[in-house]
């Protein structure tokens, strides 16, 4: 071959092997630029992350980027052809990368607190009504006023009415027709037998229930039939210790028959009233023991579930619930407002933490571990709530491991791989790199 053509050749070479190198360089350059970075890391420390390069505070080496397209790629790496839908592979480097974290499912008893509001009401039982049994007017009242403790047989009124008065007369003429003492009650006790005085006797006990009914009272009777006086004035007076819960009476008011003078109510012991959810009523029984609080002094006073309820409340999904408490200081009053813990003692059962549960409201599903790194949805059916557990009725075992943080971040991924296990986030696009970039939104 000629020097000329040699040379010729050798030239050609040169400028393709330049032209060639240039060419990959380009490229070499362009796949880094087309490279989506996420954030950027320190590389003794990769917990510690960053928006800008820069240089790491703690070991002034220079800011490692973090592409999406590398975690996309080590989410989307493994196969997962045997897995059930909507399985994921994730490795144990970009678990940790991401914060995922796992935990047995267990099966145990659990105790929690039911706290709700309550209200003070009266025990029915302890409530007392003060009626007339004629028609009259009122003369005089005492120290009536409405919250005012009175004792039993204090006099709170005094009226006249001449019904009263006639069968007064009565009842004097028939006491001293039979001798004997007379009780406390107003009865007489005869000291000797007979038809006589058994026919006296029967009178004068049909004058005293008249005189009850009419709304005597048996001390004012004892002190008619001591003294043999008829009394101006048939005297009000108070059934039991007790609060004036309502006064209906002024001096000079007439009144008719069957008129409510007052109601008294004994606070000794009151009732509190709350409501609870109907799934949490089983486990509160009658007999079982609360705590109430006042809220504005932060006192603590014993409390018991009453026999007699709980009571549903009709459409409302909850179960009225009544509780006995003891009142002897009067600390409690009715509509009073206070808070109540209730400790329910929950039966065995396998639970997971709360943290585990994706629930979408009509769905909720937990992420099984199959091996190592390899999650599977699993859709599970919810019980009780205590604390930062959840009872699973169906779904999972004891001993298998669920996903407890970053569980987002594998559903999102497995409802991406999988669309028909739930509609995918509004910001997915379907790529392992973006899918990556929304998870490291979501960590930081």
């Amino acid at each position: 071959m000629r020097p000329v053509s040699l040379a010729i050749l050798v030239v050609m070479a040169i400028v393709a092997s330049y032209g060639l190198g240039r060419s990959n360089l380009r490229l070499q350059a362009g796949s880094t630029q087309g490279r989506h970075i996420l954030y950027y890391v320190d590389p003794m420390h990769p917990s510690y992350k960053s928006d800008k390069p820069g240089i790491a505070p703690d070991c002034g080496m220079k800011l490692v980027p973090v592409y999406g397209e590398d975690i996309g790629s080590a989410l989307s790496s493994s196969p997962l052809a045997q897995l059930p839908g909507g399985a994921v592979s994730i490795d144990g480097a970009t678990q940790q990368l991401l914060g995922i974290k796992v935990a047995p499912v267990e099966k145990g008893a659990a105790t929690r607190t039911v706290r709700v509001v309550g209200r003070v009401v009266p025990e029915d039982k302890r409530v007392y009504s003060v009626n007339s049994g004629l028609d009259g007017s009122i003369r005089e009242t005492y120290n009536d006023s409405v919250g005012t403790l009175v004792k039993k047989d204090q006099k709170l009124a005094t009226y006249y009415s001449p019904d009263a008065l006639s069968v007064a007369s009565g009842f004097l003429a028939a006491s001293e027709r039979v001798p004997g003492s007379v009780g406390n009650d107003g009865s007489r006790t005869v000291p000797f037998p007979g038809a006589v005085s058994k026919q006296g006797l029967s009178s004068l006990q049909g004058y005293t229930d008249r005189l009850r009914n009419l709304g005597m009272s048996d001390v004012q009777i004892k002190q008619m039939a001591d003294s043999r006086q008829l009394p101006e004035n048939i005297d009000v007076v108070a059934p039991s210790d007790g609060f004036i819960m309502s006064r209906n009476i002024t001096p000079g008011q007439h009144f008719e028959h069957n008129m409510e003078f007052y109601r008294i109510a004994d606070l000794s012991r009151v009732w509190v009233v709350a409501e609870v959810y109907e799934q949490e009523a089983p486990h509160l029984r009658p007999g079982g023991m609360a705590q109430i609080t006042l809220r504005d002094e932060a006192r603590h006073l014993s409390a018991r579930i009453s026999d007699s309820l709980p009571q549903s409340e009709a459409g409302g999904g909850t179960v009225k619930l009544r509780l006995e408490v003891d009142n002897p200081t009067f600390i409690l009053r009715p509509e009073m407002l206070v808070d109540v813990e209730l400790p329910v003692r929950l039966p065995p059962a396998v639970t997971v933490p709360l943290d585990a549960l994706v629930d979408s409201g009509a769905r909720a599903r937990v992420y099984v571990e199959h091996g190592e790194g390899i999650f599977e949805p699993r859709e599970v059916e919810t019980g009780w709530r205590s604390g930062d557990r959840v009872e699973i009725l169906h779904g999972v075992q004891p001993g298998e491991r669920v996903v407890v943080e970053a569980t987002f971040l594998v559903d999102s991924e497995s409802r991406l791989k999988n669309p028909a296990s739930g509609a995918a986030p509004a910001h997915a696009t379907g790529t392992p790199a973006r899918m990556a970039e929304n998870m490291a939104a979501g960590m930081r």
